[in-house]
């Protein structure tokens, strides 16, 4: 994989992982509930579920890559419309995450019950199964060796995500008042989601001029 084809893909990892979404909502309740470990240990357990959800995704493209080129161009089709359909979903979007009256009650729980809360938010998250499916095609040269591209973008998100998850905590109880206006939640939200479209865009329009020639 080339430098640039890795760091472009290290830009559409972060914005998708930045993206408000269950993880992440995880993170932040953790971080105000039960404290700074908890946090650490369900993005442990998040990582683990994304690697469940990348070989997965390794095992099914695999056939496709090798088999089908229409099939390769449909899959970066719909990679491309589902990073412009995040960005209009987080344009529109007036979700709070840092509104601190929603908080639930602080419980005691053990380290495993946070590991596999964060596994499970993880295979069963439709973002990231989207995400490894539909979009590891676009960075993919189907003429090297498959599988250790894979293993760098999956490695790539993972790191990536734990930083993300581990920084959203952190950040959750300083943010939570300077977001406490509606104007900033929908400035945040516009900003993230203008940044998606015109990733998406970008993407596919760097496809097709791939295709073309």
């Amino acid at each position: 994989m080339e430098f640039t084809t890795w760091l472009l893909f290290s830009v559409v990892a972060l914005l998708a992982i930045m993206s408000p979404g269950p993880a992440i909502l995880l993170a932040i309740s953790n971080s105000l509930t039960h404290g700074k470990r908890s946090v650490y240990l369900s993005a442990l357990g998040n990582e683990v579920g994304i690697m469940i959800v990348s070989l997965s995704a390794v095992l099914g493209l695999g056939v496709i890559l090798q088999t089908s080129t229409l099939l390769f161009l449909i899959i970066k089709v719909i990679g491309a419309a589902y990073l412009i359909y995040l960005g209009v979903r987080q344009w529109r979007s007036t979700t709070n995450l840092f509104d601190s009256k929603k908080q639930q009650e602080k419980i005691t729980r053990s380290n495993k019950r946070f590991f596999f809360e964060g596994l499970l938010i993880a295979v069963t998250n439709p973002k990231a199964i989207l995400f490894f499916t539909a979009l590891f095609p676009q960075f993919i040269n189907i003429n090297a060796a498959v599988f250790p591209q894979f293993l760098v973008m999956t490695l790539t998100f993972m790191v990536l995500s734990f930083l993300v998850l581990v920084a959203y905590g952190k950040v959750a109880f300083k943010a939570k008042r300077w977001f406490s206006t509606n104007k900033r939640v929908k400035w945040f939200n516009r900003t993230m989601g203008s940044l998606f479209v015109l990733i998406g865009l970008g993407l596919l329009q760097f496809k097709t001029a791939r295709a073309a020639a």
